[in-house]
């Protein structure tokens, strides 16, 4: 067994090693914060704030695009620098700070920045801890993920129940505060397991990275990978409408009466998504794994393709359901939105880890980091044009925005789909070895 790696052999959460509960908790904790915030945050700004709501959608957008451009660098400093353990207790300090803040409104701007330069140290530094809790080729690495992605989903589905609920039926403090308390919660759990985790050398050596030549099949992976971040950039721009025009939907246009006397809260909708994906993702991985066994397992690009027209579809249905609602002045009802939500996750799942998966197996040697960093980038400038798309919410009836939306995702499964069959093409007229490598 290497050194500072815990034995293989301790079995105390689901047959891996304890430290697996402790990364597993921590993050739980830490999207329950994080997606807590975000699900009152449009409407923190149109209703509290009194923001214009074309100022209020790019507000969002470029906080959740500074979200995916912060944990390129820290995960710099955390290798280069700070290290693992101390990178996450920063990091989940400063964003347990940043949310208390944001009951404050005159820190509104401070808060979101304090949040988002905290989650760079903390996101990149917890999830790779994880490698160190096995031996080299043990065969429960590959599952350790699967359990590490059901506890992000977790927090996830929790935090719009609950913070959504405390800050709009109590104030919207109360709902910060609780987002802050989940932090901290995240903070004392990551504090108190730590020495379930592996261990970092005291003294950090500096390292020179000696990459191999990058060549020309090198180059041409890195263009394909470039190219499909652009796609996925266009990709993004629809999918990010989530937490931003269809949740003004979901105040404005849905009839979400249950009972005479209650009516469901607008943000639990945002519950839906992780919910959707914690219940469908075994299923999918189970059949694609069959399917493999089967040599009958679709490419990559294949998969991005058909996730990224399923999402568009997604939105064009939804535009004919508030078209025809809206033409005749009533309110959809909320079966409406649960459906489109189950119908637009089980495309994001096609889209979204496939594509992590893609830019991790196809980096060329020694560039690894660089391609996630690539993958998080197209995540940073997809939340920059989902914000400026939102701010035509106002501007078009909401079937008309939905449509467009359908359309604008709709474009980026088709050009996933050419990248693909252009690429199986080149591969057949020079034996690049290229489809091969990102199938």
């Amino acid at each position: 067994m290497s050194a500072g790696k815990l034995p293989a052999s301790e079995r105390q959460f689901w047959g891996h090693p304890r430290g697996l509960s402790v990364l597993f908790l921590t993050e739980m904790w830490e999207m329950f914060s994080f997606f807590g915030m975000r699900a009152l945050l449009v409407y923190y700004m149109t209703q509290r704030l009194d923001f214009a709501q074309e100022y209020a959608s790019l507000v969002y957008g470029a906080y959740a695009a500074f979200v995916y451009f912060t944990p390129v660098f820290g995960g710099m400093l955390a290798d280069r620098w700070l290290g693992k353990h101390k990178s996450v207790v920063i990091g989940a300090s400063t964003m347990a700070a940043g949310h208390f803040m944001m009951a404050f409104p005159s820190l509104f701007y401070a808060a979101l920045t304090t949040i988002a330069l905290g989650n760079g140290l903390f996101l990149p530094s917890l999830a790779s801890q994880i490698e160190g809790l096995y031996r080299e080729g043990d065969p429960r690495r590959k599952s350790a993920y699967n359990i590490y992605y059901v506890g992000v989903n977790l927090g996830a589905f929790l935090a719009p129940l609950v913070c959504g609920l405390l800050g709009q039926a109590y104030g919207w403090h109360w709902g910060f505060t609780a987002a802050g308390i989940g932090m901290l919660a995240s903070l004392v759990i990551y504090l108190s397991g730590s020495r379930y985790l592996p261990r970092e050398p005291v003294h950090r050596e500096a390292r020179q990275v000696h990459r191999a030549p990058l060549g020309r099949a090198g180059v041409r992976r890195l263009a394909f990978l470039g190219t499909v971040a652009a796609i996925v950039v266009v990709f993004r721009g629809a999918y990010e409408q989530v937490g931003n025009t269809v949740a003004l939907w979901a105040e404005v246009g849905v009839d979400r009466q249950v009972t005479a006397n209650w009516s469901i809260p607008m943000a639990w909708f945002q519950a839906l998504d992780p919910l959707v994906v914690f219940a469908a993702t075994p299923v999918l991985v189970a059949r694609w794994a069959r399917l493999a066994k089967r040599g009958l397992d679709r490419p990559s690009l294949q998969k991005m393709a058909f996730g990224a027209a399923l999402v568009g579809l997604s939105y064009v249905l939804l535009a004919a359901v508030a078209a025809w609602h809206e033409a005749r002045g009533l309110h959809a009802s909320w079966f409406w939105l649960v459906g489109w939500f189950v119908m637009m996750t089980l495309g994001e799942l096609y889209i979204l880890p496939v594509g992590l998966g893609l830019f991790g197996h196809s980096a060329p040697e020694g560039f690894g980091a660089t391609c996630i960093a690539l993958w998080f980038f197209a995540g940073f400038f997809g939340n920059l044009l989902a914000g400026a798309l939102g701010t035509l919410w106002s501007a078009l009836s909401h079937g008309g925005f939905f449509l467009l939306t359908g359309i604008v995702a709709g474009v980026a499964g088709s050009l996933l789909l050419a990248v693909g069959l252009y690429v199986v093409r080149r591969e057949k007229r020079d034996n690049s070895g290229l489809a091969a490598t990102i199938s």
